[in-house]
């Protein structure tokens, strides 16, 4: 089958175009190096052109809800009426586990991006994960110098190539409107894998944990963020990540 991965570049993105591709498909990547701009609409109607499938794992980084939110929803109506007018049959987006009691920041962005696509005029799939063992040096790389700021956050972070691999099973089972959420094999803090990495790469470096007063800083130490008992489980731990190949030393 041919899939179109719209960020197909990025952390989960790289995984979801390899694994695709050793699965046996044809697989096309939506970039703006490869001149496909979902914000834009540029070249993603040629792009997406004989796709079977379109697997959205597009992202970016802020806490602006505004700036998400309008990234997210013009990225997803680019795509489905591009998919519309080319006859995809299969519209994928990746989101994010345990958000529907933080709809707010990026989160609220995320269940936007989600109404849209249930919405939608194409057969869709939405599959939520946990955060991936890569989030601590995204947060870790914010703020330079000897501290650094680590949200107080109970998660159970997942491997993005196990995310790769759920994400591609679902484009090849057709649409079901939503799959079953994916987590990791550990519950964590994400202050503590954030220590975990810098020790590991060598790096002297003080990182503070600091809870967040507002509805955001709530949901992220609730707990929601580990996702539910019915969950799919990962095998990677965050420890085995950072001695895999996938980790990058800071």
């Amino acid at each position: 089958m041919r899939i179109a991965v719209a960020g197909g570049t990025g952390t989960v993105g790289r995984h979801v175009s390899r694994t695709a591709r050793e699965a046996g498909h044809d697989v096309v990547v939506l970039s703006r190096a490869s001149g496909a701009n979902v914000l834009t609409g540029e070249g993603v109607t040629e792009a997406l052109t004989g796709a079977d499938a379109v697997i959205d794992v597009t992202s970016i980084m802020t806490l602006s809800e505004k700036k998400a939110r309008d990234f997210f929803e013009t990225g997803t109506r680019t795509l489905l009426a591009a998919g519309a007018q080319v006859g995809v049959a299969h519209h994928v987006a990746l989101s994010i586990v345990g958000i529907d009691g933080i709809d707010t920041a990026y989160y609220a962005a995320k269940l936007a991006q989600e109404r849209a696509v249930a919405a939608g005029a194409i057969p869709h799939t939405i599959v939520r994960a946990a955060q991936f063992h890569e989030f601590a040096g995204q947060v870790l790389a914010q703020i330079a110098g000897p501290f650094a700021v680590a949200p107080r956050t109970l998660m159970r972070p997942v491997a993005a190539r196990e995310v790769a691999a759920h994400v591609v099973r679902v484009a090849e089972a057709g649409p079901v409107g939503r799959a079953q959420d994916l987590v990791g094999p550990r519950d964590e803090t994400l202050v503590d894998v954030a220590r975990r990495q810098l020790a590991f790469d060598g790096i002297r470096r003080r990182v503070l944990d600091v809870k967040l007063p507002d509805a955001y800083g709530r949901g992220l130490a609730s707990g929601a963020l580990r996702g539910g008992p019915d969950a799919l489980q990962g095998a990677i731990t965050f420890d085995e990540w950072l001695r895999s190949p996938d980790h990058t030393r800071g």
